[in-house]
């Protein structure tokens, strides 16, 4: 009897390791049938394509280094997401509920804006102001910030990065600011060491990531 009891403390607790390392395994999108790791790029300007073509290419980047990454961009100048009123998210537009909730569902976030009177958009401002406090807890976020002038570069730390932070976003050391000097008339970016910035910030956002599983 003693002996049939360890024998079956031993199979339950060879049962529980494999579960953990099931877990762990699936967390870190090993094994087949786990969940995939969603990273979302919300670009913040309502004209142009600058932002957008940042925001992308870190999307594309990250989706290089991992590829069983999905990602997908969220560009505000195909939504219509009405501006805070203090009511509860069910009473807005579906654009904006479906914007505010691909912004929740997601592990990895990239947001991107033109610079604007030396801060963000307000387009993205107020989609921010749609979460509620710590929305953005367990999620890695990054910024890429486009402007005409390369004394905008500290504006993604001075004024979007404390947002984030404040909603327990966990943000990227590096931020990527592109210059419009750095697109050519096809606004495609031709400065190579942008391409460089945007790799090693859609490698830092996997790691952040993934360190916290």
């Amino acid at each position: 009897m003693i002996a049939a009891g360890n024998l079956l403390a031993e199979c339950v607790q060879a049962v529980c390791v494999m579960m953990n390392k099931s877990r762990l395994l699936r967390r870190k999108n090993l094994i087949p049938g786990s969940e995939t790791m969603k990273c979302l790029g919300v670009s913040g300007s309502l004209t142009g394509e600058k932002t957008s073509i940042g925001v992308y290419e870190v999307l594309m980047a990250a989706k290089a280094e991992n590829p069983a990454l999905e990602v997908e961009l969220l560009d505000l100048k195909d939504y219509e997401v009405e501006f805070v009123k203090g009511f509860p998210l069910s009473y807005y537009n579906d654009d904006t509920i479906t914007a505010v909730n691909l912004l929740l569902d997601a592990d990895i976030l990239v947001f991107g804006s033109p610079v604007y009177q030396a801060s963000i958009t307000g387009a993205l401002k107020n989609l921010l102001d749609h979460l509620q406090r710590d929305a953005l807890q367990s999620k890695a976020a990054g910024i890429v910030m486009n402007g005409g002038s390369d004394k905008h570069f500290l504006v993604a730390e001075y004024q979007l990065k404390p947002v984030l932070t404040f909603l327990k976003a966990t943000c990227a050391v590096r931020n990527v600011f592109i210059h419009d000097d750095d697109f050519n008339e096809e606004n495609e970016i031709i400065h190579p060491d942008i391409h460089e910035r945007i790799r090693r910030l859609a490698r830092e956002l996997l790691q952040l990531k993934n360190g916290m599983a």
